[in-house]
């Protein structure tokens, strides 16, 4: 049965019931996932959700990565298959899933997203600086202990020793974000604003804007915010959102693999700071120069499939 009644939205009514959608997924997710920890780690975890402050127990660990992958499921996967199911009469086409990419594409997008990180690295360094004017010292704080509990969190979640839980981590950092992430903001939201503005740019910097705010890290805001840029301008220049999410699966596997190896005392880590140092600053100069280079040269390769502004 085909639910043709939606079709027809303009851009802010899809807008707000994309929010309503993702609201409502999240919510029962949430719910589902409260009933499903019942019988998986027993009554007490219903009762007694583990907090920022129960990280040091592996089992409290256990616990909050269930429920980071189902809300994750909830929040950024469900949503846009149902959002391009009743927007469109053609899933895939909705969501640019239909359309494939060269290998030399791929490639390329492969080592723009490797060759890149010094330069986030040194966004994010000037963003770890930002300081607020004294009368909202009070929000900085707030910021900055949302920061430092974000930080503890993760690096409880990446703290593993065995394969398996490597592979778990990368199954739920990388794989599910890349997935979930770019449908939403890349394949819904970027889609939803560059109709709107009838601009790719505008379309492709304010679904960045937003990805970056949503992960609530106000020191990380910038560095994600550029990510979120080149992941949206992927999209436009292949005409493929595997494209995009390919290049965040990278970026986010990337990372957990080198702080497991970090972690393990196989790399230095210092080499998480390349292109944040004073020492190091050229790198990212280069890096800038390199990621700037391959975005050209994506774009030329693949001009017969840049996408044109969407109509629905």
């Amino acid at each position: 049965m085909a639910f043709i009644a939606f079709r027809g939205m303009r851009p802010f009514q899809q807008l707000v019931f994309t929010g309503f959608i993702v609201l409502i997924s999240f919510l029962s997710f949430t719910l589902l996932s409260l009933a499903l920890a019942i019988p998986l780690f027993g009554f007490d975890s219903l009762i007694n959700i583990p907090g920022i402050n129960d990280i040091g127990n592996p089992e409290s660990i256990r616990i909050l990565k269930y429920f980071q992958v189902v809300q994750s499921i909830g929040l950024f996967i469900i949503p846009p298959v149902i959002i391009g199911w009743l927007f469109s009469e053609k899933l895939s086409e909705y969501l640019f899933l239909n359309r494939s990419i060269t290998s030399l594409t791929v490639i390329l997008a492969i080592s723009v997203t490797i060759l890149s990180l010094p330069i986030i690295n040194y966004t994010g360094e000037l963003n770890s600086k930002m300081q607020l004017p004294h009368w909202l010292s009070g929000v900085e704080r707030w910021m900055k202990n949302t920061e430092e509990n974000a930080a503890l969190l993760t690096d409880a979640f990446l703290e593993v020793e065995t394969l398996g839980g490597l592979l778990f981590n990368l199954f739920m950092i990388a794989f599910l974000p890349a997935i979930g992430e770019e449908l939403l903001f890349r394949g819904v939201i970027q889609r939803i604003f560059t109709k709107w503005t009838k601009n790719h740019n505008w379309g492709i910097w304010i679904s960045a804007i937003l990805f970056s705010a949503l992960h609530m890290q106000f020191y990380g805001f910038i560095p994600r915010m550029i990510l979120g840029v080149l992941f949206g301008y992927l999209l436009v220049w292949s005409g493929s959102v595997w494209l995009p999410i390919l290049a965040h699966f990278i970026n986010n596997a990337f990372a957990v693999i080198m702080i497991h190896l970090i972690n393990s005392n196989i790399l230095n880590p210092e080499i998480e700071d390349i292109g944040a140092t004073p020492e190091s600053h050229y790198f990212a100069l280069l890096s800038f120069v390199v990621a700037v280079s391959l975005m050209w040269i994506i774009k030329n390769l693949n001009r017969d499939k840049i996408i044109g502004i969407p109509s629905n």
